[in-house]
């Protein structure tokens, strides 16, 4: 059974940091690209960063950049999402997602092929 399981989300004022964690089980990891995407009230879906297990390569959204970092290590099945510089507007509900490549995921997130419950991040003023 495929699971992906986020977690670390919370309340934290703007300015502040979160780390976003994701865990993957019954895939084969290497063989995945995991990537990160937020939906807020009454918005679309959005990817946010996403990175290529089997070479590193890393893809971040304009909005985010400089502020988001993610990483992984292939020995755990785990993927982070260091989110630095909070703003309001990142208040959102964060998802963890796997498919074969970032680029088809990150293009249209309909075409991920495994998705988590989700993490709530909320960013007070």
């Amino acid at each position: 059974e495929v699971q992906l399981r986020e977690s670390g989300g919370g309340l934290v004022q703007a300015g502040g940091s979160l780390r976003l964690s994701c865990a993957a089980s019954g895939f084969v990891f290497d063989d995945f690209a995991l990537g990160w995407f937020r939906q807020a009230p009454g918005k679309e879906r959005e990817g946010v960063s996403c990175i290529n297990i089997n070479d590193g390569r890393t893809y971040y959204a304009d909005s985010v950049k400089g502020r988001f970092t993610i990483s992984s290590d292939n020995a755990k099945n785990m993927v982070w999402l260091q989110i630095n510089s909070l703003k309001v507007e990142d208040t959102a509900v964060y998802h963890c997602a796997a498919d074969p490549l970032c680029e088809i995921m990150m293009g249209d997130p309909r075409y991920a092929e495994y998705w988590g419950q989700g993490t709530q991040v909320t960013v007070s003023s």
